[in-house]
C-alpha cells in the first residue's frame, strides 16, 4: 500500500522552523545548497529525519520529497528511525581496528546488549561502527555525537556509556562540551552553540596530530609522541638504506636482492 501523505508538524513547531530554515538558506544563493543543514535542523527537532522533516525541506526548497530523500539516506550522519540522546561510533577501520578496535566494539556489543545501529532499552545510547574518524593518531577513537574520546580501551569505553547512561556525562579527549544527539544536530544546522565556553573549547589538534608540522618547522620537541621501536641510540645514525624514493638510483642498487631486468622502449622487442 502507498504511504500516506506526511502529517505537518503543529502550528507553532512549523512556524520556529520555518523562521530557522529561511534563516539558513538566505546564506546561499541557490537554495537547493540549504538541503544538508535543512536536515540536520529537522533532525534536531525530533532526533531522527522523519517524513514530516522530509516534506518540510521540500516545501521550503521547491524540491520534490523523493530527491530530499536520496540525499537524506545517502548521508549515514542522518538518521531513519529513533535512537539515542548518544550517538556512540566506534572506529572498525584498519588502523582503530588492530589496535582494539574492533575488540571495543565487540565489548560494547555485549555490554549494552545491543547490535550495529541499535538503541538500549532506555534510549540513552545508539552504538554503531563507523569508518575512519580521522583520528588515526590517537587509535582507537571512539565518537560520541561527533566528539572525540580518544586512545581506548573495552573497559575505558564500558565506563564512558555507563556514565552517559547514568547523566553523569563525560568529557570528551578534545573539543567542545559534549550535548545530546538533537543539540548537536542544531549545531551542524548553522546555528551557534550557546552554551558558555563551547566555543573557545573547540580548540585544535592534540600534540600527535601537530608532531609533523613541528618537525617540518625545525622544532624540538622534548618528548616523543610514541616510544620509537628499534630506534638507534642518538649519537649514532643508521645505515643508509636506499629505496626507490632515492632516486635517481637504479633498481639494483635500491635492491641487489631484485635487480631489474632489461628495461626497452615502448614498441621495441
Amino acid at each position: 500500500m502507498p504511504s500516506l501523505p506526511a502529517p505537518d508538524y503543529p502550528a507553532d513547531v512549523r512556524e520556529r522552523l520555518e523562521a530557522d530554515a529561511r534563516e539558513v538558506i538566505a546564506r546561499y544563493p541557490d537554495s537547493r545548497s540549504a538541503l544538508l543543514p535543512l536536515l540536520h535542523l529537522v533532525q534536531a527537532e525530533e532526533g531522527y529525519v522523519t517524513r514530516t522533516g522530509i516534506r518540510l525541506c521540500a516545501e521550503l526548497l521547491g524540491l520534490t520529497t523523493a530527491e530530499v530523500t536520496a540525499v537524506a539516506t545517502f548521508y549515514t550522519m542522518y538518521r531513519r528511525k529513533p535512537g539515542g540522546d548518544y550517538q556512540v561510533g566506534v572506529c572498525t577501520n584498519t588502523l582503530c581496528a588492530v589496535l582494539g578496535g574492533d575488540a571495543i566494539f565487540d565489548a560494547l556489543k555485549r555490554h549494552l546488549d545491543v547490535g550495529n545501529g541499535e538503541t538500549t532499552d532506555d534510549g540513552k545510547v545508539t552504538l554503531e561502527h563507523i569508518e575512519c574518524n580521522a583520528a588515526c593518531d590517537f587509535a582507537p577513537v571512539v565518537m560520541v555525537n561527533w566528539e572525540f574520546f580518544d586512545n581506548q580501551t573495552p573497559e575505558s569505553a564500558i565506563r564512558l556509556v555507563e556514565d552517559l547512561r547514568a547523566g553523569r556525562g563525560a568529557e570528551p579527549t578534545r573539543g567542545a562540551p559534549l550535548c545530546t544527539y538533537r543539540e548537536t544536530a542544531r549545531i551542524l544546522a548553522g546555528f551557534p552553540d550557546q552554551r558558555p565556553g563551547a566555543v573557545e573549547a573547540s580548540g585544535g589538534a592534540g600534540p600527535a596530530s601537530l608532531a609533523g608540522l613541528r618537525l617540518a618547522k625545525g622544532e624540538n620537541g622534548t618528548a616523543r609522541v610514541g616510544p620509537p621501536r628499534g630506534a638507534p641510540p642518538r649519537d649514532e645514525r643508521p645505515p643508509e638504506h636506499l629505496s626507490s624514493h632515492d632516486a635517481p638510483q637504479q633498481t639494483s642498487a635500491s635492491d641487489p636482492e631484485h635487480p631489474s631486468g632489461p628495461v626497452t622502449e615502448e614498441g621495441e622487442e
